[in-house]
């Protein structure tokens, strides 16, 4: 499963369609899978003239090829990349839990770009003793992003690029961070399902954009990077904000309406996020970052203008 990048296959862990399911997949994979590690060869046998044919096994790899200007290296992609629209046209070589080992031999990748906390181990270790060069791309949180896209640019001889890419990318935060550093803290709970209820703790990405925009998120504490919680768990941590991505939970806050007094209940702060910027490990997470900075502020109004 993969929050942002869409690995499901048959919809293993959410049975209500694609949509849906995107917005779980990358959070649990991550849970599932950390075991991973990165196992490269040391070199190719290719010439270093000659251009890598690259194959990726997420969606938010293959967006970071193309922001780094090596989209026309791609010809092989996994299931649900569909952004950049470039690479709606490329061939589909299987999702995170099957690769179709015909289509990709075809294909003859020099580079295979994996996701070290989504591709399962068993995945990368049978690609690497079939002799693919196999890179594992770590996407954790905010600043992964940044060194992702830098190893991508050396991997791809598009170093001064992907360097600005990166930096552009971390300024942006960090100018946005700085324009909301003084704002009221205010709670909030990400719900990333809602049956069973997942959230993110504080090592996750989005967790690290509602540090950003001074929110506060009310299971940061916990362990797990995507943690299970109860109805009584969440109400008694009451947040002032409710947040989940739209489209892949068109009702996610019904549920929640059945407890008036909980004060995201009484401030009217009930709302969805991009599903695309916000679920994917890639730059655009700071367009995601504006828009819940821009949301967690009318969410402060809609509090201080609340009667209790």
């Amino acid at each position: 499963v993969y929050m942002g990048g869409g690995y499901c296959r048959n919809d293993p862990v959410r049975l209500v369609g694609v949509t849906r399911c995107l917005a779980l997949t990358s959070i649990l994979t991550v849970v599932l899978a950390t075991g991973c590690e990165s196992r490269t060869p040391e070199s190719t046998t290719r010439d270093d003239s000659q251009e890598l044919r690259i194959v990726t096994l997420a969606p938010h790899l293959a967006e970071m090829l193309f922001d780094v200007g090596a989209g026309e290296l791609l010809v092989g992609v996994s299931a649900y990349t569909d952004y950049p629209p470039q690479a709606l046209s490329l061939p589909v070589i299987g999702d995170a839990f099957m690769i179709d080992q015909e289509r990709l031999a075809v294909l003859q990748p020099d580079l295979v770009l994996a996701w070290q906390s989504g591709t399962p181990r068993h995945v990368a270790d049978e690609l690497i003793n079939q002799g693919y060069q196999v890179e594992l791309i770590q996407t954790r949180g905010l600043r992964d992003v940044a060194l992702a896209l830098r190893r991508i640019g050396e991997l791809t001889r598009r170093k001064e690029q992907a360097n600005a890419v990166a930096e552009r990318f971390l300024e942006e935060l960090s100018e946005l961070g700085a324009k909301f550093s003084g704002a009221e803290p205010i709670r909030v709970f990400y719900q990333v399902d809602k049956r069973p209820i997942y959230t993110i703790n504080g090592d996750h990405f989005v967790s690290e954009l509602i540090d950003l925009c001074g929110g506060v998120n009310i299971f940061a504490d916990i362990g797990n990077l995507a943690p299970l919680v109860s109805v009584e768990a969440v109400l008694e941590r009451n947040p002032e904000v409710l947040l989940a991505s739209e489209d892949a939970q068109p009702d996610a806050f019904s549920e929640w309406l059945r407890w008036q007094g909980l004060a995201a209940n009484r401030y009217g702060n009930r709302f969805y996020m991009p599903a695309g910027e916000i679920g994917r490990a890639t730059t655009r997470l700071v367009q995601a970052g504006r828009t819940l900075c821009e949301t967690l502020e009318d969410s402060r109004g809609n509090r201080d203008g609340a009667t209790d």
